[in-house]
C-alpha cells in the first residue's frame, strides 16, 4: 500500500538547519527531547539548539578532558523534557562522559565513568523533573551498566553505582529502555538492554540495585537474534507519557512486540516478561538483492518504523510489514558523499529527525492512523480495523468485507449480522434480495433483527415495517416445522419450542412498534391463537385475553388477568355472569379481594347464579359475598340488602332470615336507617315465601303492631305475647294488643270451663296489671257462671277499693297544701322591714327617704313625697328608677329588651282611665282575675328587675368577665392620659446659693 499513491503523503521531510555545526566540525551524533536538539561534534563540541524558545548555545568538551590531539563526541543523549544532557568524549585512546543542565554553563565530567565509553542511557521518564534526573542507567562498550542520579542545585552528581556486567557473552551495550510503575509494594522497574546480538529483559521491585543484585542467583531472559547490523538499536514508542510498543534493530530483522507492563507472563527461566504480540520482520521484505545495504538506523512511530537506508529513510508499516513511502533529503554536495548518518525521535513533540554531517532534517508526521483502517481491513483484522475507522462509510466498508466473506461460506446468519450494520453503501432492498434470492428465510429473519437494532429510534415507519415482516417470518418458520413434525403439542422438537420462545421474546419487545390491528390479523390468519392471546395481553387488549380463557374454561387464568391494576374495572362486571357461572368458588374469591368493586353491578351475575338450582349442602357463593358485602365492608346499597334478604328467604331454614333482619346495619351512623332493604318487598317476599315469623318481624318493625300480633297469634301465642309488650309509649295501643292476645288465648282453649277460666286469669297476671278481669269477662260465652269468677273479681274490686282510698289521700292532701299557700300569701302581705333615716341608695348614693320628684316611675305609686325605691333581704336598698336603669345596663341584651318593654306597657296602660276593677267579679273567681293588667306587669318588672339583689347575685358575678373600660368610655379615657410637657415655654429658675 503506498500512501503517495492515494496523494496522501504521511511523512513529509524539511530542512531544519543547514550549518548546525557551526563550524566546530561535522556533527557525529545527534539527540532531541522536547524541542531541544543537542549535536555532538568531531572537534569536541556540543551544540544545543531551543527550538521552543529560538536560542542555541555551544559548548567546548575537549578542554576538560586534559588530553593532547583531537577529541570526538562519540555520541550525546537528553532526556525527554529538553534539561539534562550526557555526553561522551573519546580521543587518543581515553574516554570522559560529561553531565550538562539546560541551566548550566558549564559542563560537570563523570569522574567514575572515566575511560568508560557510554553507548545508551534510559531515563527514568515517569519521575524526572527539571530539578532532578532521578534514576538513569548507564550502558557502556564493555558490557557494563552503571546507575547515576543528578540534583540540579547540587552542582554534581549524587552518586555513581555499578549495576550489571555480562559475564556469559561480553559484548558492548548499544541501547537501553527503561519502564516504571508504581504497585502496592514499591517501584517496579521494567528494563530493556540490546548488544549487537542479544535483547535482555530485567524487571523487579525495589531499588535498582537491587533489582539488577537479585540477577546473580538466577539467569538474564534474553532473545538472540545473530547476524551483522551496523548499529542495534532498540526504541520504544511512547503514547501518553508510557511505552506502549518497541522496535529492536538486529541484524536479522527487526524485532518487535507490545508492552504491557500489567501483565505477569512466566518466561521458562522464571522471570517476568512483559512482551506481547512479538514479532519479526525479516529485512528480505524490505531491501532486494542478497548484497543490499541493511538499516544504519531505526525510529519507532505509531504505526511505522522509519529505516535508514542510505541517503534515504524508508518507512514501514509496522503492521502490513511494507514499505509505503520513501523520504528523500536535499543535501550540499559535500555531505552527501557521506550521506545521512543517522535518526533520532522527540518523543514529546512527536517528531523525527535525520542529520548528516553539516545539517538537521525535520520529518513531520501527518495523521499516520487516518488510512489504518484499510491496511488491518486488507489483513482481515476487522476488530482493528472497525477501531481505526473514522466516519461511517469505513465502517460500511469493514462491514460489507466481513460479510462477503460469511456469505462467501455460505454462513449465512453471520453475514446477516454484518449486512445489518452497512447504513450507506449498500441498500436495504439490495441485501434483503441477496437472501430472498437463494431462499434464507432464516438468515433473511436474522438480518431484519439486527436491522431493528441499529435503525434509530426516530425512524418509526421503517421500524414498523421491517418489525412487521419479522412477524410474518417467523409465523412461517413456525409453520414450516408444524408441517415437518406430527408429533403432538407436548412433544414438539426443541427447535419449535424454541422458535416460539424466541418469537414471544420478539412481541413483547416489539409491541410499542407493531401496528396492533396489523399484527392481530396476521396471529389471526395463522391460527397461532396462543400468541394472539400472549400479544393482546402485552397491548392490554385485556377483553380478547379474559375472553380466550374463559372460552376454554380456565376461569382462574381469566380472574388473574382481572386482578391487573391496570385492567378497566368494567371488565369485572361485563364478564361476571359468565365467570361465576364457570367457577363461583374462584369468582367470589376473586370479587371478595377486588378494591372499589360495586356490588350493585354484580346483582344480573349473582341473580342468574342464583337462579340455578343448588345441592342441598353446597355453600350459596352468592350469599357468601353478599354478606362479606354487608357485614364486611358495611355496604348500603339497598339491592344487595334485598338480593340477600330474598336469597335467604329462599332457604328452608329460617333463622339466617330472622338474624338478617334482626340485624342494625344503620346503628351508630347520625340521620341514617337502622336497615337498608326495602321493608314492603321483604314483606312480599317473606309472605309468599311463607316466612311467617320474619312478617311478624318486618310488621313489627313497620310499627303495625296490630297486624303483628294478629299473625304472630296464627304461628305461636307466645311471639304475640312479646309482639304486644314491645309497645311502651301508648298504653292504649299496648292494651288493645294485650286483648287480642287474651280473646285469642280464651277462644283457644279447648278444656273444661273451670280449667278455661283458670287459664285465663293466670293469663291476667302476665300482662303485669294491664288487663283486668272485667277487661276479658266479655270474651266468655254469656252462660258462664260468675262463682268460676269469684276469685278474680273479688280481687279486682279489692283493688279498686285501694286505688279508692289512694285518691282520697291526695285529695286531702292538696286541700292542705292550698291552705298552706293561703296562709303564706297572707303573712307575705304583712311583711316590712325597716329603713334607718340617712339610708342611700346603692346606684345614686341619695337618701332613700328623700323627697322623690326626680325618681317617680310611672306605674309606681309613691309612698308621700317619698319615690319608689326596693329593699331586699340582704339590707341593700335602691330607688326603683336606679334599679331599673342599673339592671337594664348590666344584664344581657335580651333581659335588657324585656325590662324596656314591660317599662314600655305600664306607660301605655298609666295613660288609660282607671276602672273600678273589682266591680264586675263574682264570689267565686279566683285571686288571679282579680289582678289587674297593670298589677301583673309591675309583677313581671319586679321578676326581672328584682328577683335577686344586684351587687350579691349572678350579676355581679357576670360583671368579673367585663373590662374596667368598656368601649363607650374611651374618649373619657384618653382625658385621663398623661402627655409630655411643652419644655419651650417653661423657664428655668436659678438657685442662688
Amino acid at each position: 500500500m503506498q500512501y503517495m499513491e492515494a496523494g496522501r503523503q504521511v511523512f513529509t521531510v524539511d530542512l531544519l538547519e543547514r550549518f548546525a555545526a557551526k563550524g566546530h566540525g561535522v556533527i557525529t551524533c545527534m539527540a532531541a527531547g522536547n524541542d531541544v536538539i543537542v549535536l555532538g561534534t568531531s572537534k569536541g563540541w556540543v551544540i544545543r539548539h531551543d527550538f521552543g524558545v529560538g536560542h542555541s548555545s555551544d559548548i567546548d568538551l575537549s578542554a576538560g578532558v586534559g588530553r593532547p590531539g583531537e577529541q570526538s563526541i562519540h555520541s550525546v543523549f537528553v532526556d525527554p523534557g529538553g534539561c539534562h544532557c550526557i555526553a561522551t568524549v573519546v580521543g587518543n585512546g581515553g574516554a570522559d562522559t560529561f553531565y550538562m543542565h539546560a541551566k548550566w554553563t558549564k559542563p560537570r565530567i563523570l569522574n567514575k565513568m572515566k575511560g568508560l565509553v557510554v553507548n545508551a542511557v534510559a531515563w527514568n521518564r515517569q519521575q524526572i523533573t527539571e530539578a532532578s534526573t532521578r534514576e538513569v542507567i548507564l550502558g557502556t562498550d564493555n558490557g557494563q551498566l552503571h546507575e547515576f542520579a543528578v540534583d540540579e542545585k547540587d552542582k554534581r552528581e549524587k552518586y555513581i553505582k555499578f549495576l550489571f556486567e555480562l559475564a556469559e557473552l561480553p559484548e558492548a551495550f548499544k541501547d537501553l529502555q527503561m519502564e516504571t510503575a508504581s504497585t502496592s509494594s514499591g517501584t517496579r522497574y521494567y528494563v530493556m538492554a540490546v548488544t549487537p546480538t542479544r535483547l535482555y529483559s530485567f524487571t523487579g521491585i525495589g531499588l535498582l540495585e537491587t533489582v539488577f543484585a537479585s540477577y546473580t542467583d538466577r539467569a538474564v531472559h534474553f532473545m538472540e537474534l545473530p547476524g551483522d547490523i551496523p548499529n542495534s538499536e532498540l526504541h520504544f514508542f511512547i503514547k501518553q507519557r508510557r511505552a506502549v510498543h518497541f522496535a529492536w534493530l538486529s541484524g536479522a530483522g527487526i524485532y518487535h512486540g507490545g508492552l504491557n507492563f500489567g501483565a505477569q507472563h512466566s518466561s521458562p527461566n522464571g522471570d517476568q516478561n512483559f512482551v506481547e504480540n512479538k514479532a519479526l520482520l525479516d529485512y528480505s521484505k524490505l531491501i532486494e538483492g542478497a548484497g543490499a545495504t541493511k538499516p544504519s538506523s531505526l525510529a519507532v512511530s505509531e504505526y511505522h518504523f522509519l529505516l535508514l537506508i542510505g541517503n534515504k529513510v524508508k518507512v514501514v508499516n509496522r503492521i502490513s510489514e511494507q514499505i509505503v513511502e520513501e523520504l528523500h533529503f536535499d543535501q550540499t554536495s559535500e555531505a552527501a558523499s557521506r550521506g545521512i548518518l543517522g535518526l533520532c525521535s522527540d518523543a514529546s513533540a512527536g517528531l523525527f529527525y535525520t542529520y548528516d554531517q553539516n545539517s538537521i532534517f525535520q520529518v513531520s508526521v501527518n495523521d499516520e492512523g487516518r488510512d489504518m483502517w484499510k491496511v488491518y481491513l486488507d489483513l482481515k483484522l476487522y476488530a482493528a480495523a472497525l477501531e481505526n475507522c473514522r466516519d461511517p462509510f469505513q465502517r460500511d466498508q469493514v462491514y460489507l468485507e466481513q460479510a462477503e466473506v460469511a456469505f462467501s461460506a455460505k454462513d449465512f446468519v453471520r453475514a446477516a449480522s454484518f449486512y445489518a450494520k452497512i447504513n450507506y453503501i449498500l441498500s436495504f432492498e439490495e441485501i434483503t434480495l441477496k437472501f430472498i434470492s437463494i431462499g434464507e428465510q432464516d438468515s433473511l429473519r436474522t438480518f431484519l433483527l439486527r436491522k431493528l437494532d441499529n435503525l434509530d429510534k426516530a425512524d418509526k415507519c421503517q421500524i414498523t415495517m421491517i418489525s412487521t415482516w419479522t412477524t410474518e417470518l417467523y409465523l412461517d418458520k413456525i409453520n414450516r416445522l408444524l408441517l415437518e413434525d406430527d408429533t403432538t403439542t407436548e412433544s414438539r422438537s426443541p427447535e419449535y419450542q424454541s422458535i416460539v420462545k424466541e418469537f414471544r421474546a420478539f412481541l413483547s419487545d416489539s409491541k410499542d412498534v407493531l401496528d396492533e390491528a396489523t399484527t392481530m390479523k396476521l396471529l389471526e390468519s395463522y391460527g397461532r391463537v396462543d400468541e394472539l392471546v400472549y400479544f393482546a395481553n402485552l397491548k392490554e387488549q385485556y377483553e380478547i385475553v379474559i375472553h380466550h380463557y374463559i372460552q376454554q374454561g380456565e376461569a382462574k387464568k381469566a380472574l388473574q388477568v382481572l386482578q391487573k391494576p391496570s385492567v378497566p374495572v368494567d371488565l369485572q362486571y361485563k364478564f361476571a355472569p359468565e365467570l361465576i357461572m364457570l367457577d363461583a368458588y374462584e369468582t367470589v374469591e376473586s370479587w371478595m379481594i377486588t378494591k372499589n368493586l360495586n356490588p350493585r353491578k354484580l346483582i344480573p351475575a349473582m341473580m342468574r347464579y342464583s337462579s340455578e338450582p343448588h345441592a342441598k349442602n353446597e355453600t350459596h357463593e352468592v350469599i357468601k359475598y353478599l354478606e362479606f358485602c354487608v357485614h364486611r365492608l358495611q355496604n348500603e346499597d339497598p339491592g344487595a340488602h334485598n338480593l340477600l334478604l330474598s336469597l335467604y328467604a329462599k332457604q328452608e331454614d329460617e333463622s339466617s332470615l330472622l338474624r338478617f333482619l334482626q340485624c342494625k346495619f344503620g346503628k351508630g351512623r347520625p340521620n341514617g336507617p337502622d336497615f337498608f332493604y326495602d321493608p314492603k318487598y321483604a314483606l312480599r317476599l317473606c309472605l309468599k315465601e311463607k316466612r311467617m315469623r320474619a312478617c311478624v318481624h318486618i310488621y313489627s318493625m313497620m310499627s303495625m303492631h296490630e297486624e303483628a300480633v294478629a299473625l304472630a297469634l296464627q304461628v305461636d301465642p307466645e311471639l304475640a305475647m312479646a309482639e304486644a309488650d314491645k309497645v311502651e309509649d301508648d298504653e292504649d295501643l299496648r292494651k288493645k294488643l294485650w286483648l287480642m292476645v287474651a280473646k285469642h288465648v280464651v277462644e283457644q282453649e279447648k278444656g273444661t270451663k273451670r280449667e278455661n277460666i283458670r287459664k285465663a286469669i293466670a293469663f291476667l297476671k302476665e300482662t303485669d296489671g294491664l288487663l283486668k278481669i272485667e277487661d276479658i269477662l266479655p270474651f266468655f260465652p254469656d252462660f258462664a257462671l260468675i262463682d268460676d269468677f269469684k276469685e278474680a273479681i273479688c280481687s279486682s274490686l279489692e283493688d279498686y277499693n285501694q286505688q279508692i282510698e289512694k285518691l282520697k289521700e291526695e285529695m286531702n292532701d292538696a286541700t292542705h297544701g292550698a291552705d298552706n299557700i293561703r296562709n303564706d300569701i297572707s303573712a307575705l302581705a304583712q311583711r316590712y322591714t325597716v329603713i334607718e333615716r340617712d339610708e342611700e341608695c346603692g346606684v345614686c348614693r341619695r337618701k332613700i327617704l328623700t323627697a322623690g320628684g326626680d325618681h317617680q316611675v310611672r306605674g309606681y305609686s309613691s309612698v308621700g313625697p317619698m319615690a319608689p325605691f326596693y329593699v331586699f333581704p340582704c339590707g341593700h336598698a335602691f330607688h326603683a328608677q336606679c334599679l331599673i336603669a342599673h339592671v337594664t345596663r348590666c344584664t344581657d341584651r335580651t333581659q335588657a329588651e324585656l325590662i324596656l318593654e314591660l317599662q314600655k306597657q305600664l306607660t301605655l296602660l298609666g295613660n288609660e282611665p282607671k276602672e273600678n276593677v273589682n266591680g264586675g267579679l263574682t264570689r267565686n273567681e279566683t285571686i288571679t282575675s282579680m289582678i289587674s293588667p297593670v298589677d301583673k306587669i309591675r309583677s313581671q318588672l319586679d321578676d326581672a328587675v328584682a328577683s335577686e339583689c344586684p351587687f350579691c347575685g349572678d350579676l355581679m358575678i357576670q360583671e368579673i368577665s367585663l373590662p374596667f373600660i368598656l368601649p363607650e368610655e374611651a374618649l373619657q379615657f384618653s382625658s385621663w392620659e398623661i402627655k409630655p410637657q411643652n419644655m419651650v415655654g417653661q423657664k428655668s429658675l436659678s438657685i442662688n446659693g
